[in-house]
């Protein structure tokens, strides 16, 4: 698989079978993934990576906790800014509209909306997951460097095979999994990410980009 093919076929994918991920196999993708770019090298990503037992028992506190009907945990970081301005707002509510629908709930059916989001704890059914930490004292660019190292452990994931789902939505429980992990206190969840095969039965449209004229100014010489 080539570097376009890649990109192009790389997807938040939300639903996975139950085929175990080899464990070389993840040690291959992470240790490739180590030569992600970061500001004078200083790698501020702390990842942590689950299977079996440990993701279960992450997974079954999450659950149980949105059974329960337990709020979410006081958020450690702003996930997007309260006052969404334009077109991120138009952006992040045609994926809303794109998400559910392709689910057949309707705008109005929020507990439906629910109940399809709830599915982020338990993975969509993926056999591993990691977890990735930045330290406390950490600015915007080492936050972008642990964005670059994500993308390239997501592309390195497509080209042995494998799908993948980043999930800001696992900070919300952080509590739930520093139970489990026991990070030092220093570091704060950043997100989660789902890992598996992608059960093709499921049916999860392929959300839209914005045309390049939205995003790219190209400044040409003459």
């Amino acid at each position: 698989m080539d570097v376009y093919e890649a990109v192009t076929s790389r997807r938040a994918v939300r639903g996975f079978i139950d085929r175990p991920v080899p464990r070389e196999t993840l040690e291959r993708v992470l240790s490739a993934a180590a030569q992600s770019p970061s500001g004078s090298n200083i790698q501020p990503w702390h990842v942590y990576v689950l299977t079996g037992g440990p993701l279960a028992e992450i997974k079954k506190r999450a659950c149980e906790r949105l059974s329960a009907g337990d709020p979410w945990d006081e958020p450690e970081y702003e996930q997007y800014p309260p006052a969404l301005k334009s077109p991120y707002r138009e952006r992040r509510s045609a994926f809303g509209e794109q998400r559910y629908g392709a689910l057949g709930i309707p705008r109005e059916d929020l507990e439906a909306r629910q109940r399809a989001a709830s599915a982020n704890w338990n993975c969509f059914g993926a056999p591993a997951a990691l977890f990735c930490y930045i330290d406390r004292d950490m600015g915007s660019p080492q936050w972008a460097d642990a964005g670059m190292f994500l993308q390239t452990v997501m592309l390195l994931l497509r080209a042995e095979g494998l799908h993948s789902c980043p999930q800001m939505a696992w900070a919300k429980f952080h509590r739930s999994v520093a139970e489990v992990l026991s990070p030092p206190d220093e570091l704060i969840l950043f997100c989660g990410m789902s890992i598996g095969y992608e059960d093709v039965t499921v049916d999860d449209a392929r959300t839209c980009r914005a045309p390049l004229d939205e995003t790219v100014t190209f400044v040409d010489g003459h």
